[in-house]
């Protein structure tokens, strides 16, 4: 019988093959394979290699971390290359209270809050109420009768509490969480020696053979667990051998509390009801404390809540966290590196070495990291970020944390429609407004190293309704300078971008309104080329309230580079300028050369302002098929919005 060679599996083309080799044996010459029974043991034959070849398809996808879909099978294949997929993230808040102690006769020196429940939201979200826990107790002086809880930590989440006893006779005893949804940076193991002991050892994580504790090689004393990831989203944990980590011995009790938290669920929660334990210790017998107790105030809603890292996220990030092989050398190792290893809150980073500023600056890389919550990284954090890429990075080379830095996109778009094909302008007019907010809102634009695309957005606003017959839109670029008022000060704005220069007389670029010590009316900035390169700062203001007629205050206050996109002001004492979030600012605003705008090194791009208008194509509707009377709109503009 002769091999076939399939071409593909289909099930009527295995079928026509089976027939095929039928065909090639005497037996059955001129045999009727279409009329006959044994066409019904063909369909059977040819149905069972069909799916026998979708099964071994199936699982040969598997077999490989691009083209596996099974969740358990991609964290298995990233588990053989050293990576731990980020589990989900419980929602965290700074709280403070007090408690009054006055009337507790035996004056305590000290108050102790128990690990555990803090704080409830008591359904304040509809049905679903949430629990704030801290980790471990924390205690607190008391003074003037008065115990002062400060910036304390409370972590949202059920804290459950799991004990393994460990049997050497058991050569596969696994110990396995139960629950799904665990927050891993809320695992707290402990050992005892056994059942009865009152002695706990506690162990510390590990993703390396790198002791948490010393910074140095692990050895067969280091009290050291690992963690994996297992079917159903649940963790594993894994103690040491004897040669990496301490091994357990016959009887020890395994103690691990964690917390199961809500994820992103539990964000935004601003109010809290105390929840939890407050104890002192008087004649060596430890009391409650039920009254005295302050209501809870919030530094910050509670943010960081986050879901478990997904199939798509893993499949990205394990090739090339193994890439960089636990050591930061190029600026993409950097950018795994920090997110993956050391700072997971980090939703976006950009980073990159002295040598790409000018004037060069090297033995530096230049790290800005944007926060999943908020705007800034604390320098806490900073510092701790810099100490732990430590371990990773060359020495000799100083990594410098850089605050983040925006740059603001402004739109203005003339939207042609066709009047035959539209019922309601404002509704269409709603619509656009939603999709470019969508656009604006997605990880095209909110991130390091990306790129407004023109041509993009143009096609957003055509394809938002059968009506639209064209659109022209403008760009303009912004940035916000924070000012450090009443005293002298040099600044320095980059924008990234070739700025378009218009005029060689000037206003290329145009600034909100500040005071200047010795100066009492509102000034703003405005530029005056040299040539198309470069230009100076000069301040103007306006010759009475209302007007649009510059008044020259005072020139060669700075300096302006149009192809880098850079403004310095020489040191100007700026007594005030517009209030935003409670930080004095200053806006720029200027036009860039193309309207192709890139987040270049530490900007973070983002499309602030847009503005939709909605204009009758004339043409289009009938109303003037010659074009005689038709208004076309500029597609450039200035920074004032003047045509040109």
């Amino acid at each position: 019988m002769p091999l076939i060679n399939f071409s593909s599996l289909d099930f009527d083309q295995i079928k026509k093959s089976l027939r095929e080799v039928l065909k090639t044996n005497a037996n059955f010459t001129d045999y009727d394979f279409e009329g006959s029974n044994l066409s019904s043991i063909i369909d059977i034959l040819a149905y069972n290699t069909y799916i026998t070849s979708y099964n071994a398809n199936m699982v040969a996808n598997e077999v490989f971390i691009d083209s596996a879909t099974l969740r358990e099978n991609v964290v298995a294949l990233a588990k053989n290359i050293g990576y731990t997929p980020k589990s989900r993230k419980a929602s965290r808040c700074s709280v403070n209270f007090f408690v009054d102690t006055s009337s507790i006769s035996s004056n305590p020196p000290s108050i102790t809050l128990k690990a555990g429940p803090v704080g409830s939201t008591a359904n304040q979200f509809g049905s679903d109420s949430y629990v704030f826990n801290i980790l471990e107790d924390t205690t607190v002086s008391v003074a003037n009768s008065r115990a002062d809880f400060e910036n304390i930590e409370i972590i949202e989440g059920t804290r459950i509490t799991q004990s393994f006893t460990y049997s050497a006779r058991n050569p596969n005893q696994r110990f396995i969480l139960t629950n799904a949804g665990i927050d891993t940076d809320t695992i707290m193991v402990q050992v005892k020696p056994s059942e009865g002991s009152s002695i706990k050892i506690k162990y510390d994580a590990s993703s390396s053979l790198i002791d948490p504790k010393t910074d140095n090689v692990v050895n067969a004393n280091s009290t050291i667990y690992f963690l994996q990831e297992v079917e159903d989203e649940r963790y594993e944990v894994i103690f040491g051998d004897g040669v990496f980590g301490k091994a357990l011995e016959d009887g020890n009790v395994i103690e691990i509390t964690y917390l199961v938290c809500s994820g992103p669920d539990a964000n935004r929660i601003s109010n809290f009801d105390f929840s939890g334990k407050l104890v002192y210790v008087s004649d060596s017998t430890e009391n409650s404390i039920t009254g005295g107790i302050s209501l809870i105030s919030v530094n910050t809603p509670s943010t960081g809540g986050d879901v478990i890292e997904s199939v798509s996220s893993i499949k990205k990030y394990a090739p090339q966290v193994y890439g960089t092989q636990d050591r930061a050398i190029t600026a993409n190792d950097y950018e795994v590196l920090i997110p993956n290893k050391i700072y997971p809150e980090a939703e976006s980073i950009s980073v990159f070495g002295g040598e790409e500023l000018v004037p060069p600056r090297f033995g530096k890389v230049f790290i800005s990291i944007k926060p999943r919550n908020g705007d800034f990284v604390s320098q806490g954090i900073k510092e701790n970020i810099k100490r732990d890429l430590r371990k990773y990075s060359v020495t000799g080379i100083v990594p410098e944390i850089l605050d983040l830095k925006y740059l603001y996109i402004v739109t203005n778009s003339k939207v042609y429609y066709d009047t035959r094909s539209i019922s309601d302008v404002a509704a269409v007019s709603s619509t656009i407004q939603k999709n470019i907010q969508a656009y604006a809102d997605s990880a095209e634009l909110n991130k390091y190293g990306t790129r407004f695309k023109y041509s993009k957005f143009l096609g957003i606003i055509d394809q938002s309704h059968r009506s639209i017959t064209s659109n022209i839109t403008s760009v303009q670029m912004r940035r916000d300078l924070r000012l450090a008022t009443n005293q002298f000060a040099e600044y320095a704005v980059d924008f990234g971008n070739h700025m378009h220069v218009q005029y060689m007389t000037g206003y290329n670029i145009k600034s909100s309104a500040f005071r200047v010590l010795d100066i009492t009316e509102d000034v703003y900035l405005f530029d005056e080329p040299n040539n198309t390169e470069t230009g100076i700062i000069s301040l103007y203001s306006l010759e009475a309230p209302g007007s649009t007629t510059p008044v020259v205050k005072r020139r060669n206050v700075g300096a302006i580079n149009y192809m880098t996109g850079r403004i310095t002001l020489n040191p100007i004492n700026i007594v005030s300028g517009k209030e935003k979030d409670g930080i004095e600012v200053m806006e720029i605003f200027a036009v860039p050369h193309s309207n192709d705008v890139i987040g270049l090194q530490d900007l973070y791009l983002q499309l602030d302002d847009f503005s939709v208008d909605m204009i009758v194509d004339e043409i289009s509707s009938g109303a003037d098929p010659s074009g005689s009377t038709y208004n076309s709109s500029a597609s450039y503009v200035d920074v004032n919005n003047n045509q040109y």
